[in-house]
């Protein structure tokens, strides 16, 4: 068994998790992330990616509305190149309640959200697709978000700060010795190598996962595990976000991606935590939603369909409410008053958009906890250092403003290796991927720098087969650069299929017309090519 001393273990790679080692780190305490899977895997990138102005909350929910607009405006300073300012747009239609505009206009004065009314008919030239039955229209400040970005950019300001992670550790339990916390056991998933960390605090980050976690030390964690359903659409129907202005329900948000549209999404009670399968009769049900702000739905294509788990919090005291009537505010757990274990906390609840207030509030907690008086600084210092100019105009020169562009945006102050590469051998500038303008330069600089194990390891960090083809031409054009990762063969299929098997996971439950047609063919690639396809389904 592999043992090793930290001052404080972080469970959970997630949004929060992550936000919260680079806090720890950039006030010098001594903190290593364990994460069961890939960085992100769970909910932090199994959402519909807006970056909330509050407007959703402010008629039910005012304290997690102000949270998220204080968020917002931080987010968009600190990390820009994750963010598209798109801003949002709040439609009332013909068939909505007033009473609740009212509401909710009052609401946003209340906790200062921006709202500026747009002529309708200035609304319907600027976004044609928008359904003809809108009385009213307003503009907030929401914005797209990518969580991938988002995620590296603080595992990587925190690496900065001599902050530690660890991807595929899975936490068998928190130890805990006459009621005080002692750290955690974990093993290594790929190699099944045990671990035991040395810690004074282990803080649970674990999203839908909380409950588990907290009940290896001995915790209570109430989690209501809520599911949502995601539609993904192969271009940008609208160019803002569309939020349906009424109490939220299923299927009334629209949210522009770089090429492509998600459509969310759907809320209620699931068991597992791992319960994210998608049926096609949920995918029929959002479209029927969409339909109500999109005429024009039915002659969309859709080419994927993904769902998350929301880890939302109550108190045991409460009585336990569904989906949407819960709380979408966060709320920390010490479970030295809970449970009467020293060096424990749960943070759970909340949203993306406020992970980084999240992150501040816990690490606040354990400065206390360790006597210790440092301010916070994740909101004034930027994650992302700034990229010369003068490497931007090479980057431009070299690939073309909009590639360099996109790159820039993955790779921030990391441009500069990939650029040398190419500089020194231009072949490392072939397109692997088309739809997200990935070079292999690129690739294997992620393979090789960073903790890469896996090509779904590459996919989060360089949106590798996120485009419309979902991987059917890039895929086999990646392999060959993760070569020197999988010493054995057998592994190096057993990769291909796993991938594929992520990817073909998102499509099954929107087979129809021409995807049905695209699914056979990147079928037959896979088996022509490489003599290998989907594995049979348990669902």
């Amino acid at each position: 068994m592999r043992e090793f001393d930290t001052r404080v273990v972080i469970i959970g790679g997630g949004a929060t998790g992550v936000g919260i080692l680079r806090d720890l780190s950039m006030r010098g305490i001594s903190a290593i992330l364990l994460e069961q899977s890939e960085l992100g895997h769970g909910t932090s990138s199994r959402f519909h990616g807006l970056l909330h102005s509050g407007g959703r909350y402010v008629v039910k929910d005012e304290d997690a509305a102000r949270e998220c607009i204080d968020e917002n405006e931080i987010l968009k300073r600190i990390a820009p190149t994750c963010i598209e300012g798109t801003s949002g747009w709040f439609v009332h239609l013909q068939d909505d309640n007033p009473d609740y505009m009212k509401a909710w206009l009052t609401g946003c004065s209340r906790v200062k959200i921006p709202v500026k009314e747009i002529d309708v008919a200035e609304a319907l030239r600027l976004e044609p697709m928008l359904s003809r039955h809108v009385e009213k229209v307003y503009e907030v400040p929401d914005a797209s978000i990518d969580g991938f970005k988002l995620l590296w950019a603080n595992i990587r300001s925190a690496e900065r700060y001599n902050g530690k992670f660890m991807t595929y550790c899975n936490v068998s339990s928190v130890r805990v010795e006459n009621g005080c916390v002692k750290g955690v056991y974990a093993e290594n998933v790929r190699t099944g190598e045990k671990i035991l960390i040395h810690s004074e605090i282990v803080i649970n980050a674990a999203g839908p996962w909380a409950g588990m976690v907290a009940a290896s030390a001995g915790a209570q964690v109430s989690i209501i595990k809520n599911k949502g359903v995601l539609l993904v659409f192969n271009k940008r129907l609208f160019q803002r976000v569309i939020n349906r202005l009424r109490a939220p329900r299923d299927g009334d948000i629209f949210v522009p991606h770089e090429t492509i549209t998600i459509l969310g999404t759907t809320s209620y009670t699931v068991g597992s935590p791992d319960d994210n399968w998608i049926m096609p009769e949920e995918v029929s049900y959002l479209m029927n939603m969409g339909k109500e702000l999109l005429d024009d739905i039915e002659h969309q294509r859709v080419i994927r369909a993904f769902a998350g788990i929301r880890p939302l919090y109550e108190e045991a005291s409460t009585v336990v409410g569904e989906g949407r009537e819960i709380s979408r505010d966060f709320a920390l757990v010490d479970h030295e008053k809970l449970d009467g274990i020293t060096g424990f906390i749960s943070i759970v609840g909340g949203k993306l958009t406020t992970y980084r207030l999240m992150a501040e509030k816990v690490t606040d907690w354990v400065c206390n906890k360790l006597g210790l008086e440092v301010v916070c600084r994740t909101a004034e210092e930027s994650l992302i250092p700034p990229v010369e100019e003068k490497l931007k105009d090479k980057a431009r020169t070299m690939f073309g403003v909009a590639m360099a562009d996109k790159m820039m945006e993955r790779l921030n102050d990391r441009l500069g290796e990939v650029v040398k590469q190419v500089s020194q051998d231009p072949a490392q500038g072939q397109l692997i991927c088309e739809c997200e303008m990935i070079t292999k330069a690129e690739i294997k600089h992620v393979v090789h720098e960073f903790n890469t194990t896996s090509l779904n390891d590459v996919r989060r960090q360089t949106r590798l087969g996120m485009g419309t083809c979902q991987g059917a031409f890039c895929t086999y054009r990646a392999i060959p650069l993760l070569a020197d990762l999988l010493e054995e063969p057998g592994k190096l299929r057993e990769e291909i299929t796993d991938f594929l098997d992520e990817r073909w996971r998102g499509v099954v439950p929107i087979l129809w017309g021409e995807q049905l047609r695209e699914s056979e063919l990147t079928r037959a690639i896979f088996n022509t090519t490489l003599g290998v396809g989907q594995r049979e389904q348990g669902r």
